[in-house]
């Protein structure tokens, strides 16, 4: 809207992960240097850790462009994959044909070994880069150290990188990852950017973007930029380019402290505030709630359920610290019972007799202030802790391990919002805790349930259907990284990556998106 304006041939602060816009502030150039000095000197493994919207994603397709020419590269930028599916991903990237009777792992490690001493003995390298590595299973990342063995009797055959989140960090830690951890001989945890680096970045991109010679970014505005964003460059660019559009309409080519904060308050909303839930009676569950509860293991796995305005909103953010539990000692009151985790569970969507952030919609559209007229279904089913970071709305879990003699089996974590540190759960008392991401992988059990608002019609999305609902699950899949074209067009790429999303998350893979695949694609919406 506004590069005209500005003389920009192209959106400067554009959210895509553009390799002619990596700037190489200090910590990013440091980054790319460990991955050029581990993979020229074949070390094996090289692990990139970083903060959300730190460039890494960027910085791995900038890599590419100072490889050597003799360098094969396969890169993978979806995550959510089976170890099955991984080798075959793998030999994919690198255009290695299989033939039609393939079938086991073995003859996938067989065709890439023989690839792979084919490009070492014409003295070419061959590279791995997996993309957000921390959504990678146990089980997928152990397949890939195996690929380790891939080597000659002085050096790797292929060098692996693995890119993720900070919390990457935490999961190799895993004593079960500790035979790959072990391997990993090349490790930088990606910074932000620093505040003197701050000019030179917004400066490349408004260069890269071939324009903007008459754009003036005042001090104070730089000023007001990283104390909003803390040099992240996501922040970085979603601000500027708010910023860009505010100055634009007030037809101004100078971005001053007062543009920057009017651009923060906009993405922000407002100064809006979280909400807590309310507190859970200690006299006992209401005749109301009993009779709910009764109704939701009734309706329980009746179909007919629904992606539309029906959904729940997420609860709102808490606004003050939940204290930290970073022990296992004095955490008793946080296993529940059956009875109480559900009712929390219930109550979790309750504020004054209505539901968290506004009412619940049926089929015309029209709000329900009645709790009694709200469809509900308890939705169960097992599933890996590396995914819980995925749940967006509140759900409980089984707790694994030995309990505390007095407590008896089986006991449950309430569980309300999950983040990147872990997640706050709700005591017997309703309070809020916050865990540590360490303990729920000890002790998640498993076996996950929450509830689903859902209408009376049988909803079934079908390979071959075109409807705006089928365009709301490709936008989740996407979200979720299972990566599909947003057509609304229910196509063999959605029908591929729908099985594989059943797959992944032990639900049947018939590519059909019944109730149960609704019903998990609805709780992974913000």
């Amino acid at each position: 809207m506004y590069t005209a304006f500005f003389g920009f041939k192209e959106n400067p602060f554009n959210l895509t992960p553009d390799p002619r816009y990596l700037y190489l502030s200090r910590y990013h150039r440091e980054a790319l240097d460990h991955l050029l000095y581990g993979i020229n000197e074949r070390r094996g493994f090289i692990a990139i850790t970083g903060g959300i919207g730190t460039g890494k994603t960027t910085l791995c397709r900038a890599l590419l462009d100072h490889l050597d020419p003799n360098t094969k590269s396969a890169l993978i930028f979806s995550s959510f994959i089976s170890d099955m599916e991984i080798l075959q991903t793998i030999n994919q990237e690198f255009g290695i044909q299989m033939g039609p009777d393939a079938k086991s792992k073995k003859d996938y490690v067989d065709a890439l070994n023989q690839f792979l001493l084919g490009i070492f003995r014409e003295g070419g390298n061959a590279l791995l880069l997996i993309d957000e590595a921390q959504n990678l299973s146990h089980t997928v990342l152990e397949q890939i150290r195996m690929l380790s063995n891939l080597e000659t009797e002085k050096d790797k055959l292929i060098q692996v990188v693995l890119v993720g989140q900070s919390e990457l960090k935490g999961i190799l830690s895993a004593p079960s990852l500790r035979q790959l951890n072990e391997r990993i001989t090349v490790r930088y945890d990606l910074k932000p950017v620093d505040a003197a680096d701050l000019r030179g970045y917004v400066s490349h991109r408004l260069s890269v973007a071939g324009g903007g010679g008459a754009l003036n970014f005042t001090a104070g505005a730089f000023t007001a930029i990283y104390a909003y964003s803390r040099g992240n460059p996501r922040r970085i660019n979603a601000v500027c380019d708010r910023a860009l559009l505010i100055a634009y309409a007030d037809e101004t080519q100078t971005i001053t402290r007062r543009t920057i904060r009017k651009a923060i308050t906009d993405l922000s909303g407002g100064a809006a505030t979280g909400q807590l839930p309310e507190r859970r009676s200690k006299q006992g569950v209401g005749p109301l709630t009993i009779a709910l509860l009764l109704l939701l293991v009734i309706t329980a796995g009746l179909a007919g359920w629904s992606l539309q305005r029906e959904f729940v909103p997420s609860p709102e953010p808490m606004t003050v610290p939940a204290p930290v539990i970073p022990t296992e000692k004095k955490v008793e009151d946080l296993f529940l019972d059956e009875v109480s985790s559900f009712t929390g569970l219930f109550d979790l969507f309750r504020v004054d007799g209505q539901l968290r952030q506004g009412r619940a919609y049926g089929p015309n559209g029209k709000g329900r202030a009645d709790m009694g007229d709200l469809n509900l279904g308890l939705v169960s089913l097992s599933m890996a802790p590396e995914y819980f970071r995925l749940l967006k709305k509140p759900f409980r879990v089984t707790v694994a391990g030995p309990l505390p003699t007095s407590l008896a089996q089986p006991r449950y974590l309430l569980i309300r919002e999950t983040s990147d540190r872990g997640a706050i759960a709700l005591d017997h008392e309703g309070r809020p805790r916050q865990l540590t991401r360490d303990f729920i992988l000890k002790r998640w059990g498993g076996k996950v349930s929450f509830l689903h608002p859902y209408d009376e019609r049988d909803r079934r999305l079908n390979k071959g259907m075109t409807s705006p609902e089928v365009l709301k699950v490709q936008r989740i899949l996407n979200r979720v990284g299972y990566p599909v074209e947003q057509s609304g067009v229910f196509e063999e790429q959605t029908f591929r990556e729908v099985v594989r999303f059943q797959k992944d998350f032990g639900l049947s893979a018939d590519g059909i998106i019944g109730p149960r695949t609704l019903a998990l694609l609805f709780q992974m919406t913000e």
